[in-house]
């Protein structure tokens, strides 16, 4: 039935580019609202339109219950035929799209809080009044989402983190995780000296969205260390862990770079210095075989010239 309507459909009928859209971002999703919300329409339009694409077709393409989604054997068939031909569609009006003389169009970006932080908000403003009728639309995530499946352009995330299937553009050198805790902490409770030190004392600790709790990695001269520390607090947010250390609740483990004026003020103190190596900095991550849209081309071209401007000043 499904490749009989295939082969006879010689022309797309009006509202079908908009059925085939539907139809994958419910298998994407594998949900109604998740669907709608990428869609930017209400779920009982998602709804609606299935309905009425699965009555042309005469078959069922999903398996619905209250708690879930799934493709039936048809509807698996249709999204891996359709997939490639709706992403050329998109890319083909993308491309024309880029002619405008005026940059346009909402631009999807997934990153940590902390990328965000440090790569995009010294940006913002100047980007914005620059191309003011492209609409950012950035999403802070710890979760390390899977970016085509959830509908961003691009994510920013450490480069360790970035799926090898990807684009990655370097936005930062390497990056330092600092060992840091408060004067006053450390002169009640003393300074550790090795990473197994940390077991006397409090830590604050971070924890993931995905709710696993971050063991904290330290290496020196080959030897590395992995610490499942313990204390009074844990979080999910790190400039509150400097804070929390500030406060002189105990040792956090974070990027350098949320501690700068906190240590250069006195306020924070490093410990472990010689146990924090460096690794790869932040990437700007992109799929390869879609095609780049302008405002991701001029995103990434206002963050390299801020980064040059650094550099130089």
């Amino acid at each position: 039935m499904l490749d009989a309507y295939m082969k006879n459909s010689h022309q797309l009928k009006g509202g079908d580019l908009f059925a085939y859209t539907v139809f994958l971002a419910i298998a994407t999703h594998r949900s109604f609202r998740g669907a709608a919300t990428e869609l930017n329409i209400t779920a009982s339009a998602v709804s609606h339109s299935l309905k009425t694409f699965e009555q042309r077709l005469g078959v069922r393409l999903f398996n619905r219950t209250t708690r879930s989604v799934s493709l039936t054997e048809a509807g698996e068939r249709l999204a891996a035929k359709l997939r490639p031909a709706v992403s050329a569609i998109e890319e083909a009006i993308q491309e024309v799209d880029d002619l405008r003389e005026t940059p346009s169009g909402t631009l999807r970006i997934n990153a940590s809080e902390g990328a965000i932080r440090l790569i995009l908000r010294p940006i913002l403003a100047r980007f914005l009044r620059t191309y003011p009728q492209i609409h950012l639309d950035i999403v802070s995530d710890g979760r390390l989402s899977n970016i085509v499946a959830d509908g961003f352009d691009a994510g920013i995330r450490l480069a360790e983190a970035v799926p090898q299937d990807m684009i990655a553009i370097p936005l930062t050198g390497n990056i330092h995780f600092a060992a840091v805790a408060s004067p006053e902490y450390l002169t009640v409770r003393g300074r550790p000296t090795t990473p197994q030190d940390l077991h006397n004392h409090d830590c604050i600790r971070f924890r993931f969205e995905s709710g696993a709790i971050y063991n904290w990695e330290f290496e020196r001269h080959g030897n590395i260390e992995t610490i499942n520390v313990t204390g009074p607090l844990t979080l999910s947010d790190q400039p509150l862990m400097v804070d929390a250390a500030i406060d002189g609740i105990g040792i956090a483990f974070v990027p350098d770079h949320l501690a700068t004026d906190a240590l250069r003020d006195g306020r924070l103190e490093r410990v472990l210095e010689d146990w924090c190596p460096p690794f790869p900095g932040l990437c700007l991550y992109y799929p390869g075989h879609r095609h780049i849209p302008l405002a991701l081309r001029l995103l990434i071209t206002t963050i390299k010239d801020r980064q040059s401007l650094g550099r130089r000043s």
